[in-house]
């Protein structure tokens, strides 16, 4: 067979190919900046009746448009509305059963003539299901079915034939994140929220509480401020990894103040030996920094990196210790660059959200 079609296409030249490369992308944004401009009351009246729908968010789209009603039912169900994703071929052979009363169905289809959306629809119209399309027709049988239309508008596909979905997709799939991040707004979805449905990986840790993360009382140091050095270093062992810090507390069990393998080691390396029979509260440092339990993991890491220390106490309202923050344990949050990235930096230092991380110094704890 010969190869001479596919020729010309293999021999595009750097240059043709980033011409084509950004002409795609020019479409599809092009395509977007209407889209935006073409937002009118009807995506209102969708939020609301997706607001207002007590069961759960269905969407469905066959093909690429069923790629992209996945993530647009998975990014519904992150924040903060009840949603997910029925195929219309399985609709067809039982899943309607998915479909309850109190549901409302979000379809996506170009065209509005998919054979299995079409097929779906007197189910749905028996069972007085609202639905909502987004779609390229607003006279189409989908948009006729629909208690309310979000029209795409004309679309021209980015590919060269004009054909595979790519413009159209593109679209849906704005039309979707905008209307999952409304409703969030809607619903005051706040990041307690979103770490509610986010526990796993980076980001969750991130948007975790510091109990989650930090080490119990039961592994840490803690011992009282009136000890000798010595007596305190002999006494307070514990068995696995240890953190470096041991915490100070006085006769009611509040911290007041933090002794460091570093501290130790300016000891030793001034020849202060005798020190080591004085008392730890003598030789600690006073007033260390902490974090209130119940404050988030990424405000505990803006702390250590900016006061560029190891170890953060937890203490409770009444300033008792309730274990420790190690930065040993936070390092699935620092990202390859080095650099710590915090949200809530801002609370710290105001002028950056991005703190470089440095190695702690010894007496770094003003």
């Amino acid at each position: 067979m010969s190869t001479d079609a596919a020729t010309p296409s293999s021999h595009l030249t750097h240059f043709e190919q980033l011409r084509f490369g950004r002409e795609v992308i020019q479409v599809e944004a092009e395509a977007l900046a209407s889209l935006a401009k073409r937002l009118d009351r009807m995506f209102c009246d969708a939020v609301e009746l997706l607001f207002a729908c007590s069961g759960c968010v269905i969407v469905t789209g066959m093909g690429k448009a069923g790629l992209i009603g996945q993530k647009i039912a998975a990014t519904l169900a992150s924040t903060g509305t009840n949603s997910h994703f029925l195929h219309p071929a399985e609709a067809l052979h039982g899943d309607l059963g998915r479909v309850q009363k109190n549901d409302v169905v979000l379809a996506l289809s170009a065209s509005g003539e998919t054979d299995e959306m079409v097929r779906m629809l007197p189910s749905l119209r028996a069972w007085e299901i609202p639905l909502v399309s987004i779609t390229g027709h607003p006279n189409s049988t989908l948009a006729q079915h629909s208690r309310i239309v979000l029209t795409l508008g004309p679309l021209r596909e980015a590919c060269s034939l004009g054909l595979a979905p790519s413009t159209s997709t593109t679209a849906m799939l704005a039309m979707g994140d905008a209307l999952a991040l409304v409703l969030s707004r809607k619903r005051q979805f706040r990041q307690e929220d979103f770490a509610r449905v986010h526990p796993g990986g980076t980001l969750g840790r991130k948007l975790a509480k510091v109990e989650e993360l930090m080490r119990p009382l039961s592994v840490c140091r803690v011992a009282a401020q009136s000890q000798t050095v010595r007596g305190v270093l002999v006494s307070v062992s514990k068995p696995g990894r240890r953190t470096g810090a041991i915490m100070l507390i006085d006769d009611t069990g509040s911290l007041t103040g933090i002794f460091t393998d570093s501290d130790l080691a300016r000891l030793l390396e001034r020849e202060q030996e005798a020190s080591l029979e004085l008392a730890i509260g003598d030789v600690m440092t006073s007033s260390p920094k902490t974090i209130a339990v119940g404050a988030r993991l990424e405000e505990a890491v803006a702390v250590l990196a900016q006061c560029k220390i190891s170890e953060l106490p937890v203490v409770d309202a009444r300033n008792r210790p309730l274990g420790m923050v190690d930065i040993t344990d936070l390092v699935g949050l620092v990202p390859s660059t080095g650099q710590f990235t915090c949200a809530s930096t801002a609370r710290y230092d105001s002028s950056a959200s991005t703190v470089p991380f440095q190695a702690p110094t010894q007496r770094d704890r003003a």
